[in-house]
């Protein structure tokens, strides 16, 4: 057994650190830290959201083709697949730069790229036009997706883990019924002689530049910082939110030392982790397959619900109108998860939650009166959302920091990819068999996760709470 006197100083002092973070109290401070990364995942669900509600406009104008555009296909599947394209690029290449850069310099990059792309894609009057500003800012959506996940699980402490994933998913999906409007208002119009989709784009695209703004009021990651070998840095990021959130700080018991990059991974991580290691395989694995089909479940039909209403025979008008209804719970039910998220196990949280999206998909393939479409659809969403939050708390919690963002990159690319093909997939289901052949498809897919998590995942929490 390995006495304390045994532990390197840099390694015993970075465990200090991180065991000062897991025992600050939830203070307003840090649940400011919690909102302002919330705000870049805002307009990252508001930059996902355009890929169903502005293509009705698009079509409209005539930019894209109802049917019969890139391999016979409907435009719309162009412009998804486009999207998560560049999600797969972002997440796989610029995701890992994250444990190399930092969260904060990582955040900030990504949500620059993806900014910049929508406000140029707005500008666009060609198909092709469009869907390469798409797939540029697809890239810095994967990338910060990774990034934020990574660093809400850093900055907050582990027992209140769950409950900070709920309530940025809360602020995350506010976006989600505010496209939904301004999309509903603008789309079908011209206001001032411009097409109404081009509106929604830049309204978007202003609403990132001012969250680049608040930048400067985001710390570092402070275990990042400790596990990079930046102690000192560290200490003093941790001492500014002791300071913060009325806490008095403990002296280490040793002072630490800034160390050399060369000296990072062997001081503080002992020999270098990587990321197939045995001790993470299983673990990628299994996450791999399960955010193949999460992605294609939650973005099929987030992507494809006002298309689908529309070949049921329902107006673009009356489409728009179910949509909105639907995502007017998108924000209400994070704050409900909040009352459980650290109370119940994340993987039953998923495995429910995947199995709850399945049955009610079918039960709204099924639907012609509006009632039907409205009851079945909320039930799904809310379905969706429990799985959208449980799935990054989960992932975080699987990784230490030193890999965190690598692995979550991985993991969540290969959904992203997988969600390109099938974009034309569920394009050439719902040509060939309705409505009804795209909601079974998307059914198997919850419950291909259900399985996966039930059966492979591992447990993240403790009683109490406590990660």
């Amino acid at each position: 057994m390995t006495s304390s006197s045994d532990i390197p100083r840099d390694v015993d002092a970075a465990g200090q650190l991180e065991r000062r973070i897991d025992e600050l109290p939830m203070s307003r401070h840090l649940w400011a830290l919690v909102l302002l990364l919330s705000l870049g995942t805002f307009f990252e669900t508001y930059e996902l959201s355009l890929t169903s509600l502005i293509s009705p406009g698009l079509i409209q104008s005539g930019i894209f083709a109802r049917e019969h555009g890139l391999l016979d296909l409907p435009d719309q599947a162009t412009f998804a697949a486009a999207t998560f394209l560049g999600m797969f690029v972002g997440a796989m290449v610029l995701g890992r730069i994250a444990d190399q850069i930092g969260r904060k310099r990582a955040f900030t990059s990504s949500i620059a790229i993806y900014t910049t792309a929508t406000l140029l894609m707005s500008l666009q009057h060609s198909s092709w036009g469009i869907d390469l500003c798409r797939f540029i800012a697809g890239i810095g959506l994967g990338a910060e997706i990774v990034t934020v996940d990574a660093y809400l699980a850093e900055i907050v402490p582990a027992r209140f883990r769950g409950r900070a994933f709920a309530f940025a998913t809360f602020v995350q999906f506010l976006a989600v019924p505010i496209t939904g409007g301004l999309s509903y208002m603008l789309v079908p119009l011209q206001p001032l002689g411009m097409d109404g989709w081009r509106w929604v784009c830049l309204i978007g695209a202003v609403g990132g530049v001012l969250v680049l703004l608040t930048r400067t009021l985001l710390p570092e990651s402070p275990r990042w910082l400790a596990r990079r070998g930046s102690l000192q840095r560290a200490t003093q990021v941790i001492g500014l939110i002791e300071k913060k959130s009325g806490v008095v700080p403990v002296p280490l018991m040793h002072t630490p030392v800034e160390m050399a990059p060369s000296q990072v991974h062997a001081s503080v991580n002992g020999a270098a982790p990587k990321l197939f290691d045995s001790e993470w395989r299983g673990r990628i694995s299994m996450l791999t397959l399960a955010h193949v089909f999460i992605t294609i479940g939650f973005f099929g039909l987030a992507s494809w619900l006002p298309a689908l209403l529309a070949a049921q025979g329902h107006s673009i008008v009356k489409s728009f109108q179910f949509t909105f209804y639907i995502s007017l719970c998108y924000p209400l039910c994070p704050l409900l998860f909040m009352w459980f998220a650290d109370r119940i196990e994340r993987k039953w949280q998923l495995v429910f939650g995947t199995l709850a999206s399945a049955v009610f998909g079918v039960a709204l393939g099924q639907q012609t009166e509006s009632v039907g479409i409205v009851a079945f659809g909320l039930g799904v969403t809310v379905c969706n959302l429990l799985v959208a939050y449980s799935i990054h708390t989960y992932q975080s919690e699987l990784f230490p920091s030193s890999i965190r963002a690598r692995a979550v990159g991985f993991v969540y690319s290969w959904g992203r990819l997988a969600t390109v093909f099938s974009s034309f997939l569920i394009g050439y289901l719902l040509q060939s068999g309705g409505t009804a052949a795209v909601f079974t498809f998307l059914a198997f897919c919850f419950v291909a996760v259900s399985v996966l998590i039930a059966v492979l995942g591992p447990r993240t929490m403790q009683q109490q709470g406590r990660a």
